[in-house]
């Protein structure tokens, strides 16, 4: 078999991985300018139910057969893609967008060692609390980063890993349909958030433009995209190569928000960073018993 044949359908997952997290890094700048009109939680209904509507005219979900059993991990799915959102959303209120994308691929990451007891995956476990430890409060720092932030980003981690084990299982399940089922549940579950937060000012059409971008570059795209690239990869090595998120996400924040980080800020991405890449090189699943 010639080379190329062979490793074509490994390259094909993760090209959709890296045009996945492009799309869905330049969408949260975009979205962020919104918060001032629809604060956070109505940012988050707002492209939910939107990338929902698209996803329903694109896919067609009704077509799906569903079942009690099939459903439960759709479900899931769903509710934890709807928390993932909101709450990372939610910290890109008080922190930059680099920072709270390299807290809440802690989850993702965690994940991916979960499965693996060899000692030097400690090392990369040990490099990653490293990168942790240098976000933390330190009185000495230039600037200061929100604990509550910092909480909301984590919390986004966990969900975000929810969303991995949950997506490959529905994904199996339900196939090219289960984006948009999943993604009518998050919207269902955020959007009442939304309006109680926003209220009338969600329905205003001058903010329609700008969130149809938002919708489209940070839901409809990349969750396509990544649930592509989940059913033709192992929920560990779907963690492990999405560490390039946290400097996608630095360099969105930079460029288009401005925001400048610290050189021990960008020391803790790095060592995320390096910690995922490390991991991607060398863990192994634990081996299961015979």
């Amino acid at each position: 078999m010639p080379r190329s044949s062979a490793l074509s359908p490994v390259v094909l997952p993760i090209a959709l991985l890296l045009v996945a997290m492009i799309s869905i890094q330049s969408g949260a700048s975009l979205a962020k300018g919104l918060f001032p009109l629809i604060g956070a939680a109505g940012t988050t209904a707002l492209r939910l139910s939107l990338a929902a509507l698209i996803l329903c005219l694109l896919m067609r979900p009704w077509r799906a057969r569903l079942s009690l059993a099939s459903s439960r991990s759709l479900l899931a799915y769903g509710l934890s893609l709807g928390a993932m959102n909101l709450l990372f959303y939610l910290s890109l209120k008080t922190i930059p967008l680099g920072i709270a994308v390299a807290l809440e691929f802690t989850g993702p990451l965690a994940l991916a060692l979960f499965s693996s007891r060899r000692l030097l995956d400690f090392v990369w476990i040990a490099l990653a609390v490293f990168g942790l430890w240098l976000l933390l409060p330190n009185p000495q720092a230039d600037v200061q980063l929100d604990p509550v932030g910092m909480a909301l980003a984590l919390a986004a981690g966990l969900c975000w890993a929810l969303y991995i084990v949950f997506g490959q299982k529905a994904g199996a399940e339900h196939g090219s349909h289960t984006v948009a089922l999943g993604t009518i549940v998050a919207a269902l579950l955020v959007f009442p958030i939304g309006l109680s937060q926003a209220g009338g000012s969600l329905f205003s059409l001058d903010l329609l433009p700008i969130a149809l971008g938002v919708a489209v570059l940070s839901s409809a795209l990349p969750y396509s995209l990544e649930m592509v690239a989940l059913t033709r990869l192992p929920a560990r090595t779907f963690s492990i190569l999405m560490s390039m998120e946290p400097a996608i996400a630095a360099l969105s924040g930079l460029l288009f928000l401005s925001e400048r980080l610290s050189l021990s800020q960008w020391l803790a991405i790095s060592a995320i960073i390096l910690a995922s890449a490390g991991a991607a090189a060398t863990i192994r699943p634990k081996a299961k018993p015979l």
